[in-house]
């Protein structure tokens, strides 16, 4: 049970449950980009063709959020229901690209991945946040670092067996339906329960546009003009970097690397959250964007320079990447209001996915006009903006005379 100091002895238990339903369920988000290489050469697809196996699954995403949003889905579904139900038309969807004949029904394959998958985060933060009150950041962190494992997951599936795009793709598949059924079936909501929503659309986006609400969402903006694009990317840019080197089986050691830079997230997050827990919510956040923006402009001017010294740059830039991302989330859940904290958090998701499909896209064509340098430097303005909204959000708490010490 609860006290008034401390959380529930079993949520530790019940955290490690449903960040590994987490890490399962959202290994099909990048189950293709990983194998891209491959897909490319079976359907004859440019590098911007590409591209769009990525952000077919951000604008499906964004689709199945906004849908769940304006239905308030999150807030009276039982998260874990709708985890079950958005796992299993992930893996469904991911697994018929076995059949996909062409690029065009792989990209739609893809949408559709991305609109079951709106139905697994969401969801799965709101249960983590009923059995946290006084560690909620570090728990939360602790989901976002799963969801990073799972999204690098398939880098290390390509990487170390070398397999056949179609294996990395089955695999991705039953990962992910394990995880809807973890969920469901071993997961359980904790004591502090939010007040049940009902359908309405209006006071959902009343509570979205409250100040600090806005504020943490900016930064939460701010930090995903940079991160989805520096995971889709960075295979490819250390690839490129280790061709410069001569490096034999670049694309392998690329796969491994990658997953190493983007894996390094999760323990990133669990140091985050423990530093919010203490520290403040915005204050991590800022800092993080800071260090993480400053990685961004460097590392793509750094080819020439040797490999070790390139990956150092890249493992501090993936842990600190995400090392905020859960915070935004948490401010949510501590300064919305409290029935509709579900459909708040899908929107600020929504429209933060949003804003990562020109990122993504933009990277080749920078990169190709320009160079790689210019090309990650762009990443940097996301980050520098995130950071001045926490930099707000930081006086506006204070003026409040905050006593939770969390914003």
């Amino acid at each position: 049970m609860a006290d008034s100091w401390h959380d529930p002895v079993e949520c530790w238990s019940r955290l490690a449950v449903l960040a590994s339903a987490m890490l399962l369920s959202m290994t099909t988000w990048f189950s293709a980009t990983a194998v891209a290489p491959q897909l490319l050469l079976l359907w004859d697809m440019d590098s911007g063709q590409a591209a769009w196996l990525t952000i077919a699954v951000q604008v499906g995403f964004i689709v199945g959020a906004l849908a769940s949003a304006a239905l308030s889905l999150p807030d009276w579904i039982p998260p874990r229901r709708l985890m079950l139900y958005g796992a299993l038309g992930a893996a469904a969807a991911n697994a018929l690209l076995l059949l996909s004949p062409n690029a065009s029904v792989a990209i739609a394959l893809r949408l559709l991945t991305g609109i079951f998958l709106a139905g697994v985060y969401p969801p799965a933060m709101k249960s983590m946040a009923t059995w946290f009150r006084y560690k909620r950041g570090t728990a939360l962190g602790v989901m976002v670092g799963a969801l990073t494992l799972g999204s690098a997951t398939p880098h290390l599936i390509n990487g170390l067996g070398g397999l056949d795009w179609e294996i990395v793709i089955a695999l991705t598949s039953l990962l992910t339906l394990a995880g809807g059924l973890v969920a469901e079936f071993l997961g359980r909501d904790g004591p502090y329960s939010f007040p049940p929503g009902s359908f309405n659309p209006g006071k959902a986006w009343e509570a979205f546009t409250q100040k600090r609400v806005l504020l943490a969402s900016f930064g939460y903006f701010g930090h995903m003009w940079e991160l989805y694009a520096m995971w889709a990317w960075f295979s490819v840019f250390f690839a490129d970097t280790l061709l410069r080197h001569s490096v034999p089986s670049a694309a392998k050691w690329a796969a491994i690397g990658t997953f190493v830079v983007i894996g390094i997230g999760a323990v990133g997050c669990w140091i985050g959250g423990i530093i919010s827990d203490n520290w403040g919510r915005a204050r991590t956040a800022a800092l993080s964007m800071l260090i993480s923006g400053s990685c961004a402009v460097v590392i793509g001017f750094m080819q020439d320079e040797s490999i070790a010294l390139v990956l150092l740059v890249g493992l501090i830039w993936g842990f600190w990447v995400v090392a905020d991302s859960a915070q935004f989330s948490v401010m949510v859940t501590e300064v919305a209001a409290q029935q509709y904290v579900g459909t708040v958090l899908t929107l600020q998701l929504a429209i933060g996915f949003a804003l990562t499909i020109p990122t993504i896209w933009l990277i080749p064509l920078i990169q190709h006009a320009a160079s790689w340098g210019w090309a990650m430097a762009f990443l940097g303005l996301g980050p520098l903006l995130g950071a001045a909204a926490m930099r707000v959000l930081i006086r506006t708490s204070e003026k409040r005379s905050l006593t939770d010490g969390q914003a």
